[in-house]
């Protein structure tokens, strides 16, 4: 265990915070500020082994708030970016902050060629659906019909899924959160950190200026627990008001079930199995959407795999193992050598 004892105002940078008021942003960096102290403590890091890399957009301001080392990247590339630090300094702890313009847009094919090596790095996507630092286009996970400054009449293009894209690109760890739980947050990133391999929370965040309430459906406080359910590891998988509902398998389908009802008893409801490598059932968490069934909130995946980290260096230790070349003069002496007269 560490012995750092860093607290919250550790790592706070004396830079002004920068968003719009009422920006759900704000919620995040508080919740990372919250989560940092204990993931010191648990992986006993230091506070120069932070680093937080972002690209372009109102979220990656993000470096500047931290008192860490940081890298504010160009548009999409901030996977590029991240990765290229982990693997010359495989001691880092690398946050990556990004939103679902410059990840999924632009930055796409290097945010899911990151999660397919599953390289040790922490994500975090910021989901406003909508492009917020250049004035309100439609993003990539823009509702179909959106009515935006670049659509008018009404986006006509399919949104991504972001949990979808990330278990479809062999995610090991795939998480989300809303801004405006500012624990739930704080409590996912610590498992996250924690996570060998590539992490990615998506958290719902709120754009109050090009894209007001678009989450309301599962953010307003007075339906929140009817519409959202928390998973948890280990745990039944209950949600409402009194945990008075659950989830059945029935099938190869989900069902919502009230207990007490039909027959449902408390030994009906599923419990969730977060570890689990075959990502089926994950995957059926993700597409969960209201009013069939309640969005799914906190892990819902995290399994073990090899990450690109530790195929380098093995790979590297078992090179330098077997070659004959073990200085610059075994290199300058071996293959072919010419004598010129």
């Amino acid at each position: 265990m560490g012995k750092h004892n860093y607290t919250i105002q550790d790592f706070k940078s004396d830079q002004e915070v920068k968003w719009c008021p009422g920006c759900g942003d704000h919620a995040i960096l508080n919740s990372v500020y919250r989560a940092l102290p204990e993931v010191s403590e648990a992986l006993d890091y230091s506070k120069e082994r932070f680093v937080f890399i972002s690209g372009i957009g109102c979220s990656s301001r993000f470096p500047y708030y931290m008192d860490t080392y940081g890298f504010h990247g160009i548009h999409g590339r901030a996977s590029a970016i991240s990765t290229g630090a982990k693997v010359a300094n495989p001691k880092l702890s690398i946050w990556q902050i990004t939103g679902d313009g410059d990840a999924l847009a632009i930055g796409g094919n290097h945010f899911i060629h990151a999660i397919r090596r599953n390289i040790d790095i922490n994500i975090i996507l910021f989901n406003n659906e909508i492009y917020g630092l250049t004035k309100g286009q439609y993003s990539p996970t823009s509702k179909l019909g959106s009515k935006t400054v670049t659509s008018p009449y009404g986006t006509v293009e399919q949104p991504f899924n972001p949990g979808e894209l990330i278990i479809g690109a062999k995610g090991t760890f795939f998480a989300r959160s809303i801004d405006m739980d500012v624990k739930l947050t704080a409590e996912i990133l610590v498992q996250a950190a924690k996570h060998d391999g590539t992490s990615v929370v998506v958290v719902q965040q709120n754009c109050v200026i090009f894209n007001d309430n678009t989450h309301a459906l599962i953010t307003e406080k007075e339906t929140r627990s009817d519409r959202t359910i928390v998973l948890r590891h280990g745990e039944k998988m209950l949600f409402g008001k009194n945990n008075e509902k659950g989830l059945v398998m029935i099938g190869n389908r989900l069902k919502v079930v009230t207990i007490g009802e039909d027959g449902y008893t408390l030994d009906n409801i599923l419990v969730h199995d977060a570890h689990n490598p075959n990502p089926g059932v994950h995957m059926m968490l993700t597409n969960m959407a209201y009013p069939e069934f309640p969005f799914a909130l906190g892990v819902i995946r995290a399994v073990k795999y090899p990450t690109y980290d530790d195929n380098v260096r093995d790979q590297l230790l078992e090179v330098k193992k077997n070659s004959k070349i073990k200085c610059m003069d075994d290199l300058l002496h071996s293959g072919d050598t010419y004598e010129i007269k």
